[in-house]
């Protein structure tokens, strides 16, 4: 028998669930740009990752928290890749100086409208591919590694990247990682937080990035909030860094502040 405080989750995660899938049908669905800049350059992004944000009815934001990881094994997890893909691949076709990285769950790779939803723009425009990143959770990439590696290769023919997220959160990556092809990989941010103050963090984040770069991989610090910890990454030498000391995410991003400002010349 359930418990009060077992039924009062569920019942709390089924509606954030539909409120989503409401949000869904209804296209309340749109992205947010945050920078990552590279060390050698932290004035100019190397490109944007695509953070998708779902809106209630009175237009404020659910927080992704609430709902990923019920909704990342549901139909609705996949609907969610689905659009901050096109989206994204929309931003990348309005945009051609642009690169982004999108999210997306491994369960997605074999969705069929994901995987027509990226082929439809490769089609469109060749240069697409070369300039988009896409994100796989490590978690999610152990789930089925073996499918990832494949789909990975195979877009890699078409110039696709890819970024591991949140390196270092699970503990089975390091038995997969030689298989894998991923080009760039986000260090978890529970380890960036505060680490020019932590020995501890210090350590581990170094061992990561030792890994990082036995496998030739470009390293994102995420969650850089302060000018201590910034420099302290830069010192260790992390490629790219990711957070609020370099600009939040945004849904008016600097692309679309200057076309709106040369449609009001």
């Amino acid at each position: 028998m359930d418990s009060p405080l077992s039924a009062a989750i569920a019942e709390r995660d089924k509606n954030t669930l539909d409120m989503v899938r409401s949000a869904i049908r209804k296209k309340q669905v749109l992205l947010a740009f945050q920078p990552v800049v590279q060390s050698v350059r932290p004035d100019r992004p190397a490109f944007y990752e695509g953070l998708i944000r779902v809106l209630d009815d009175q237009g404020r934001v659910i927080p992704a928290r609430e709902f990923i990881d019920t909704a990342e094994t549901t139909e609705t997890g996949r609907l969610l890749d689905c659009l901050a893909l096109e989206l994204g691949l929309e931003t990348l076709r309005d945009n051609p100086e642009l690169r982004l990285s999108i999210n997306m769950s491994a369960r997605s790779i074999g969705y069929q409208r994901w995987n027509d939803t990226l082929e439809t723009f490769l089609d469109v425009d060749e240069t697409i591919g070369e300039r988009l990143i896409l994100e796989i959770t490590e978690g999610s990439a152990m789930i089925m590694p073996d499918l990832v590696t494949v789909f990975m290769k195979r877009q890699q023919a078409n110039g696709i990247s890819f970024a591991l997220d949140d390196f270092g959160a699970g503990y089975t990556a390091f038995r997969y990682l030689k298989d894998f092809y991923f080009d760039l990989i986000k260090i978890d941010g529970a380890f960036i937080r505060g680490i020019a103050d932590n020995p501890d963090n210090q350590i581990l984040v170094e061992a990561l990035l030792s890994v990082a770069r036995h496998f030739d991989m470009f390293t994102v610090a995420e969650y850089v909030e302060t000018e201590q910890d910034a420099a302290y990454l830069l010192s260790v030498g992390v490629d790219c860094l990711q957070g609020h000391y370099f600009g939040a995410a945004t849904i008016d991003p600097p692309w679309r502040q200057k076309a709106a400002a040369q449609m009001a010349g």
